[in-house]
């Protein structure tokens, strides 16, 4: 089937999540203690503790 391009379908919330996901197992990946404390977390996602922090993103419009 000459002519056919491959389709790349990208769920950008997703992708925000994983990265969050991979930044907080380097966060416990480096932590001298066994679970990381609340405020790390918030330190690691950058949010607030109150509702606050980075939002989702609006993806990009196709």
């Amino acid at each position: 089937m000459a002519g056919q391009r491959p389709t790349t379908v990208q769920d950008h919330i997703a992708l925000v999540e994983i990265d969050l996901t991979g930044e907080l197992m380097i966060a416990a990946a480096s932590a001298s203690e066994d679970r990381l404390s609340p405020d790390r977390i918030d330190e690691v996602l950058d949010v607030d503790g109150e509702g606050g922090g980075r939002g989702c993103p609006v993806p990009p419009s196709p």
